[in-house]
């Protein structure tokens, strides 16, 4: 297996977990920075109905998006001693389903427009059918750089994929001020990773012919497409409920607030498992490696996301008109409202890297019907009071959640839920200890936003370290982050990726 093409150098895992874990940091504080610049810019462009008619359009390409991978970038990633043969098969299956699913997305886009009442929905849908090849034809190719821990490349990647989409919406708007400067972007964002996989890769796709053994793979990744299938309804029901119930100007507001706040969460927990799935799938055989490995980033997550959530959250009302324009202040409360389910999120999203490392594909699709059922019936409570209801039920739905997930998750493998406990537990209670004090002192503070902002933001970071400070665990998490600060030294990394 030492020289199979598709692997990383024997040897190389300490040096590529840590490599990698900085650069996809630097990557996403860049593309994070890019997506707030671009709900900023874009929301002074563009109105409310804009982006409105594209959030109508998102749920339908992301539930079509659920089937074009099926699971066969993980299984890719995750398999031991993959050949050429059946990394090829997976390649003609994605390529094949994603024809046939921009197809569908075709045939669809009437029965969407018909279903919103909104006529301009029909040709967005369609169009969108590109977004589905564009990523179809470079799935096997980004899942193998993956596999080959080839960090900096796919650092590189993202990071000008995601610079150019913003500037080629933004250029669009001077030609078409419209939904389509959105949707030009978005096509950017996806055509450009693409080429560049294929670029970078040293694997070129042959003729598609049966391989013995592929079934395993495929199994493999439809358990992880259960989970995607399920998780669908959890993220995108509210976004169908409230515009179909209440029009796009409630679902414009609803979106830029979920968008300015979790999506760039999501932006930090999920390109990091590009590092830590490889990592700890090859750890999963060796039970105090994989819990340390794991219990030492977990908490650098916490320390880096909580408090600026907690900041945003408190500070909502004069965070969201001074980014976006005073046309956007009713999407404040839904900010404050999201904002505690954010405090949640960077906790609970990383529960799919153990999943996914640990091979426990099926039980990740159980837990995401529990997840979509929980998240369905909150939608369904919180509706009758516009899109500012489904935001306080969803934030609740999280908090419900969050002790059963890790009690699922701990039934077995390396990890318990006491484990989660002490890791987290300094980081989640200094973050609401934080929003709640940003909170009572925001009248005290400058009137001018950005002291205002910058006081605020600075006073939720001190009060979860000081909080951290009190718990064992936390001071250990604390002495790990101040360890890679001169990140660039190989001999920063932790020790659990050797």
């Amino acid at each position: 297996m030492e020289a199979n093409p598709f692997d990383p150098p024997e040897g190389s895992l300490r040096k590529s977990v840590g490599r990698g874990a900085v650069v996809t940091a630097l990557s996403q504080s860049v593309r994070v920075a890019t997506q707030i610049i671009s709900v900023i810019v874009l929301s002074r462009l563009l109105s409310p109905q804009d982006f409105g008619v594209v959030a109508m359009c998102a749920p339908v390409l992301a539930f079509i998006a659920l089937f074009q991978d099926f699971g066969l970038t993980q299984a890719t990633i995750q398999k031991s001693g993959i050949r050429h043969e059946e990394v090829n098969y997976l390649f003609w299956i994605n390529v094949a389903v994603s024809a046939i699913l921009a197809c569908v997305l075709a045939a669809a886009a009437p029965l969407v427009a018909a279903f919103y009442g909104e006529p301009r929905v029909a040709g967005l849908v369609a169009a969108f059918g590109l977004q589905i090849m564009a990523y179809g034809l470079g799935a096997q190719h980004l899942a193998l750089l993956t596999r080959r821990m080839q960090f900096g490349r796919l650092a590189v990647i993202d990071v000008a994929s995601a610079v150019a989409g913003l500037a080629v919406s933004i250029a669009w708007t001077f030609i078409d001020r419209s939904y389509w400067a959105l949707f030009a972007g978005t096509l950017t964002g996806a055509v450009l990773p693409t080429l560049c996989f294929w670029a970078s890769s040293r694997w070129r796709p042959g003729m598609p012919r049966k391989v013995a053994g592929i079934g395993e793979l495929i199994n493999f990744g439809a358990g992880i497409t259960g989970f995607n299938f399920a998780n669908f309804f959890a993220r995108n029901l509210d976004n169908v409920l409230i515009g179909k119930y209440w029009g796009e100007a409630q679902l414009g507001l609803y979106d830029r607030a979920y968008k300015l706040l979790l999506f760039p969460l999501s932006q930090i927990t999920n390109p990091l498992s590009k590092v830590m799935v490889p990592a700890l799938s090859r750890l999963k055989d060796e039970p105090d490696r994989y819990r340390s490995a794991y219990l030492r980033v977990m908490p650098l997550i916490l320390l880096v996301a909580l408090p600026g959530v907690a900041f945003a959250t408190a500070m909502s009302d004069v965070l969201i008109p001074f980014v976006l324009g005073e046309q956007w202040r009713a999407s404040a409360a839904i900010f404050l409202a999201l904002g505690f389910a954010g405090l949640l999120q960077p906790l609970n999203n990383p529960a799919g890297w153990l999943f996914v490392s640990q091979g426990r594909s099926g039980d990740f699709m159980r837990w995401g019907i529990i997840t979509a059922v929980t998240s369905v019936l909150a939608f369904a409570i919180g509706l009758p009071y516009g899109a500012l209801g489904v935001a306080i039920a969803y934030a609740v739905s999280e908090y419900l959640r969050t002790p059963f997930l890790w009690l699922y998750v701990g039934k077995s493998g390396p990890l318990r839920a006491s484990h989660v406990l002490r890791a987290a537990t300094p980081f989640v209670l200094g973050a609401h200890l934080a929003l709640a004090a940003v909170w009572l002192i925001k009248p005290l503070l400058p009137q001018q936003h950005v002291i205002a902002l910058a006081s605020g933001a600075i006073l939720a970071y001190l009060i979860t370290i000081a909080v951290a400070l009190a718990f064992a665990s936390g001071r250990e998490a604390l002495r790990e982050a101040l360890k890679m600060l001169p990140a660039r030294q190989p001999a920063a990394t932790p020790r659990e990726a050797q």
